[in-house]
């Protein structure tokens, strides 16, 4: 039979041991989602029937009603100098009952803008954050590579600028750095040659910034899988399933044999598509797969030869 106990006698009771019933002592206290309660399986006894809803009282059918119901801001972002901390003055100039204002308050609001926007950078190393962390969400929109990677290289940035690593070296630089770091550390595959097409430093600064940068700040990371080029340059190559397939099978036999040691992952990963296309009898111009991967043609000819020596599959000329 169900009864109900009070929560001072609940509190009280359940001392016996954690997670049993204060009745029949066993460990068969489960929680009914349906009915809110904490209830005994065994002989029904009823632990709680008041629990505190910490959940809006409002609901929400699509990912747009929730917007418009929600009462908090946007999460905290390491990709925002003050960390999405700020107040935003409207630009419509317009009161709280959507009414328009006069001349007079037009010009009030005005200088209340220009100086939000001067105490939001309150002394050169912020002023620092903040352009290198534009310069950051430049590139990953130019790149096309998730959020969670823009948040990674804004840590990244952040971190030497604590250690002042930046010192020395141009703001653009070490933020290019700090998000190629970041592709790396979040697997996902951008090759140095596509970053610096984006950035406003030339390669051979980024490369010696980014090792100046993991050695600082002691991040190690892994060379990079040729393995993970693969399905990007083959849907930008409009290759098929089985091509893709094989190209990674050609990989993953030759990588164990130490053939990609000391070469390009982006013109290894190439090479190994061609010699795909060549074992399933699918044509793929080697111009095009040295264009997508950002290659030469010498080094596709070259690389797949060597692949398909190493496996023993050369194609009858």
């Amino acid at each position: 039979m169900t009864r109900s106990v009070t929560t001072k006698n609940v509190r009280e009771e359940t001392s016996v041991g954690e997670g049993q019933c204060p009745d029949c002592e066993t460990e068969t206290v489960v929680h009914d989602p349906d009915r809110r309660e904490l209830v005994c399986e065994e002989c029904g006894l009823v632990l709680s029937d008041e629990p505190i809803d910490y959940g809006p009282e409002w609901r929400a059918f699509d990912a747009r009603e929730h917007e418009e119901l929600s009462r908090v801001g946007a999460p905290l972002t390491q990709s925002m100098h003050d960390r999405g901390l700020t107040t935003t003055i409207d630009w419509r100039n317009r009161d709280a009952n959507g009414h328009s204002m006069d001349a007079g308050k037009h010009g009030q609001l005005h200088r209340l803008r220009v100086w939000q926007e001067r105490i939001r950078t309150k002394n050169a190393g912020e002023r620092n954050l903040k352009y290198a962390l534009s310069e950051i969400d430049r590139m990953v929109s130019a790149l096309g590579v998730p959020k969670p990677v823009k948040e990674t290289a804004s840590v990244i940035y952040r971190q030497a600028l604590d250690r002042d690593l930046i010192r020395g070296r141009s703001i653009e630089g070490v933020a290019t750095s700090a998000l190629y770091m970041s592709c790396r550390k979040d697997d996902i595959p951008r090759s140095l040659e596509e970053v610096t097409a984006v950035s406003r430093v030339d390669q051979r600064e980024i490369g010696r910034t980014y090792r100046y940068i993991a050695d600082e700040l002691d991040i190690n990371l892994e060379p990079t899988n040729p393995r993970q080029f693969v399905p990007r340059f083959c849907s930008e190559l409009d290759v098929s399933s089985e091509v893709e397939t094989t190209a990674i099978d050609i990989i993953d036999e030759t990588t164990e044999l130490g053939l990609h040691s000391g070469k390009s992952p982006t013109g290894f990963a190439a090479a190994a598509i061609y010699a795909a296309g060549l074992l399933c009898e699918e044509t793929i111009p080697q111009r095009a797969v040295a264009e997508t991967a950002q290659t030469t043609v010498v080094t596709v000819r070259n690389r797949y030869r060597e692949q398909l020596d190493a496996i023993d599959e050369q194609p009858a000329a």
